[in-house]
């Protein structure tokens, strides 16, 4: 895989919107175990609340989809794979960020939780306004020692 192909499926994977229209995967391969992720998310969602002895269950689950979205995330930004295998994975971590959503619409746990988790989401989002205004991309603000 090329660069300019790495940084295209990177930028669609850390798309603000990337999950729109996106389906949950019926099956994923999480920490080298097989998941009914769709079942899963539909079986816990399907109650009002989660109940306080499945709660621990699902930030489990949540904790190990975003474990595995790290690695495959870094096995692209490696660029040793095929632009094939890379367009795979970024089809996966964009299901397992559609299954994040609903596992973390849910309702927080933790109120405090909840506001830290929102405040880091407005600065992303800040960011990537301001990255888009100024017309700056990581690399270019980084050979100018700007961060």
């Amino acid at each position: 895989m090329d660069e300019y192909e790495r940084k295209r499926l990177l930028e669609r994977i850390g798309r603000e919107g990337a999950t729109v229209g996106v389906s949950i995967p019926e099956r994923v391969t999480v920490q080298g175990q097989e998941v009914d992720l769709h079942e899963f998310v539909f079986e816990i969602k399907r109650r009002e609340t989660v109940p306080p002895g499945e709660r621990e269950r699902v930030e489990e689950a949540k904790k190990n989809l975003r474990r595995e979205r790290l690695q495959r995330k870094q096995r692209i930004e490696n660029g040793e794979i095929s632009f094939e295998e890379g367009e795979r994975l970024a089809e996966s971590i964009v299901g397992i960020d559609r299954a994040l959503e609903a596992l973390q619409s849910l309702g927080p746990s933790d109120v405090e939780d909840e506001a830290k988790r929102q405040e880091a989401m407005d600065q992303k989002r800040w960011m990537n306004f301001l990255k888009q205004v100024l017309g700056r991309d990581d690399d270019s603000s980084k050979r100018r020692g700007v961060r």
